[in-house]
C-alpha cells in the first residue's frame, strides 16, 4: 500500500522520515493563525492569497512560497498514486487549523476512494522516540465521518468574517476533533482585549519584557512558557514586537528609545541579543488607562476577521471570556472557555480513542512545576525554527 504522510513541518516530517515511516512525506508550512483566510475560496486561490501575504510580510519571496505550497496542493489534488493519506499533527493552534483545512479538502471528495488516517499528538511529534512514533503509526485510526463534518464547519467558522460563527460551534460539542476548542479559544484570545485593545499575545510579551525578559529571545520564551499548547514561532513573535513599535506612539523599543523592526537573516544576532524597554505608553496600556486600538493604525487579520483599529469590532473580554462587540455592555457574542464536553480528557487515553496522547504539565494550571515548565519552552525553541515562514529555517546550534 502506498502511501502518503502530512505533517507540520520541516521539523517534523524530517522526524517521521528518519523515524522510517513509510511513504511520500510532506510538510504543510502554513501559518494559519497570521493574516487574512478566506475558507471560501478553492485550495488553489487560498494558497495564492496566502503566499502573498507571507511575501508582503518579508517571510519568503512570493516565488519560492508560492511554488511551495503549488507543489503541495498538486500532490493532494491527485492522489493517484497513494491508497492511504495519513494526517500527523499536533495538539495546538498551529496545528489544528492545518488539520480542519485538511479535512474539510478531503471531506470535499479529494480522497474519495482512499483510506483516511489521523494522529494527533498531545506535545510535538520530533521529541517521540522511533518507538512511539512507530506505535502511533500501527494503530492510526481511520478518520470518521463525525470528524469530517466537524472540521467543515469549524473551517468554514474560522474563514467567515462573523466570528460569531466560531461562538456558535464552540457552544457544541467539538469532541470528535479533541483539541479543537482549545485551540479555537485560544485564537480568539488573539482579538484586541476590551480591557486595553492588545491582543493575548501582545500583552504577554509587554508583560515578559516589564518583568525583565529584556531581550527578544528571553520575552519569546517567556511568553511560549504561559501557553497552553504552544503555538507561535519566533519569527511570528518578532513581528509581533515590530508592530507594538514605531517611531511615533510605540509601546516598546530599544534601549536606546529607536524602533523595534523585526530582523532579517543579516541582523538576526545583534536583534535576538538587544535590549528591549516598555515605553511610558507601553505602561499606560498595558495598565489599561490608554487603549492601543485607539492609537494603533495597523490592521490585522484573523482568519475571516479584519481587525480594523478604533472603537468599532469584536473586542475579546478576558474576565468574561467572549467576544464582545466594539466594547458595548451587550454581549451577543459567547465564547467562553471550552466546557467539559468539549474539553480534552487528560483522565486515560483512552478517553481520546483515535488520538495519541502524551502526558505534560501546563504551565497555567500547575505554576509550581517550573522544570516541566521549562523543558516545554526548550521543545519550543526548537519548534519554533520549522513554524517560521522563513524560506530557510535557522540552522540548529551544535
Amino acid at each position: 500500500m502506498t502511501r502518503l504522510n502530512i505533517t507540520n513541518g520541516d521539523s517534523a516530517a524530517s522526524t517521521l522520515s528518519e523515524a522510517g515511516v513509510a511513504g511520500k512525506i510532506i510538510p504543510w508550512r502554513d501559518v494559519l493563525h497570521e493574516g487574512p483566510v478566506d475558507s471560501s475560496l478553492s485550495l488553489e486561490e487560498l494558497s495564492k492569497d496566502r503566499a502573498r501575504f507571507i511575501s508582503e510580510q518579508g517571510w519568503d519571496d512570493f516565488a519560492h512560497v508560492s511554488g511551495n505550497f503549488a507543489e503541495r496542493d498538486r500532490v493532494i489534488r491527485h492522489l493517484d498514486y497513494f491508497d492511504e493519506v495519513v494526517l500527523w499533527f499536533e495538539d495546538d493552534l498551529y496545528d489544528q487549523l492545518q488539520l480542519i483545512q485538511l479535512l474539510d479538502f478531503f471531506g470535499r471528495g479529494a480522497a474519495s476512494g482512499k483510506t483516511l488516517s489521523l494522529i494527533v499528538v498531545d506535545g510535538y511529534i520530533p521529541p517521540l522516540s522511533f518507538a512511539e512514533l512507530t506505535k502511533l503509526d500501527q494503530t492510526r485510526p481511520r478518520v470518521t465521518p463525525e470528524q469530517l463534518e466537524l472540521a467543515k464547519r469549524a473551517w468554514k467558522a474560522f474563514g467567515s468574517a462573523d466570528p460569531t460563527s466560531i461562538s456558535k460551534l464552540l457552544d457544541e460539542n467539538t469532541s470528535a476533533i479533541r483539541y479543537l476548542a482549545p485551540a479555537l479559544t485560544r485564537h480568539l484570545e488573539e482579538f484586541p482585549s476590551s480591557v486595553n485593545g492588545l491582543s493575548r499575545s501582545e500583552r504577554e510579551a509587554l508583560t515578559a519584557i516589564e518583568a525583565g525578559h529584556a531581550t527578544p529571545v528571553a520575552a519569546f520564551l517567556e511568553v511560549a512558557r504561559k501557553q497552553e499548547s504552544i503555538f507561535l514561532g519566533d519569527i511570528i513573535f518578532y513581528s509581533y514586537l515590530e508592530r507594538l513599535s514605531g517611531k511615533k506612539d510605540a509601546l516598546v523599543t530599544w534601549k536606546d528609545g529607536t524602533p523595534v523592526i523585526a530582523p532579517t537573516s543579516e541582523s538576526s544576532r545583534e536583534f535576538v541579543e538587544g535590549e528591549l524597554i516598555l515605553t511610558p505608553l507601553g505602561r499606560e496600556v498595558l495598565a489599561g488607562t490608554k487603549n492601543w486600538q485607539h492609537i494603533n493604525n495597523k490592521t490585522r487579520w484573523l482568519g475571516g476577521v479584519e481587525i480594523i483599529p478604533g472603537e468599532a469590532g469584536w473586542r475579546w473580554d478576558p474576565d468574561e471570556r467572549e467576544l464582545v462587540r466594539g466594547g458595548a455592555a451587550s454581549r451577543p457574542a459567547k465564547v467562553k472557555a471550552p466546557s467539559e464536553k468539549n474539553r480534552p480528557s487528560s483522565a486515560s487515553p483512552s478517553k481520546a480513542k483515535g488520538h495519541a496522547t502524551k502526558k505534560r504539565s501546563s504551565p497555567r494550571a500547575k505554576k509550581s512545576k517550573i522544570r516541566p515548565a521549562k523543558k516545554r519552552v526548550s521543545q519550543a525553541a526548537k519548534k519554533s525554527k520549522r513554524r517560521s515562514p522563513a524560506r530557510r529555517a535557522p540552522r540548529k546550534k551544535k
